[in-house]
């Protein structure tokens, strides 16, 4: 039992499960404000310029009788298909999604232009290239990754020359 309780708080704190908890509490809360801003400010626009159309009274009764409003049909205990709250709910997902991408987008840009020369040469002199299969790899690597091949060295850490296993 001692093992099991070792073995689940090695994995709790596990770096990787601490940022999955904090992404889905921010993504809780993102959530939210992406939703207020589609049904709050762009929905509004959406619906003035298509002049009002309302797709959830969009449905079918499936008992073959003719109801005005899906509220009606719903009071009456009907089956319904409701394709126009489908249709809706796929609208809402494409206008989230675009909106998301766009974040992102601008996000990305912002980090490009925050990262100085500096910081790209710091992490160009951090690897090197395998003479071997040519993958980037640490330059304290004495060992490639990817193919395996044993590394020598020197005191600059530059490759002399290659083993291959």
């Amino acid at each position: 039992m001692k093992h099991i309780i070792n073995e689940f708080k090695e994995f709790i704190m596990r770096g990787n499960v601490l940022d999955l908890a904090v992404g889905v509490i921010i993504g809780g809360a993102f959530q939210k404000i992406i939703a207020s801003l589609v049904n709050d400010v762009i929905m509004p626009v959406i619906t003035l310029c298509t002049g009002g159309i309302d797709f959830t009274n969009w449905f079918i009764a499936l008992d073959g009788n003719h109801y005005n409003t899906l509220q009606d049909a719903v009071a009456a205990k009907a089956a319904t298909l409701n394709y126009g709250t489908f249709l809706t709910e796929v609208i809402n997902f494409i206008i989230m999604a675009f909106i998301i991408f766009m974040m992102v987008k601008m996000m990305n840009s912002l980090s490009r232009k925050v990262k100085k020369p500096q910081d790209m040469e710091d992490a160009a002199a951090a690897t090197k290239v395998c003479p071997y299969c040519k993958s980037e790899i640490s330059a304290e690597a004495v060992r490639c990754p990817h193919c395996t091949s044993s590394l020598d060295t020197n005191k600059d850490n530059k490759t002399t020359s290659i083993k291959k296993r």
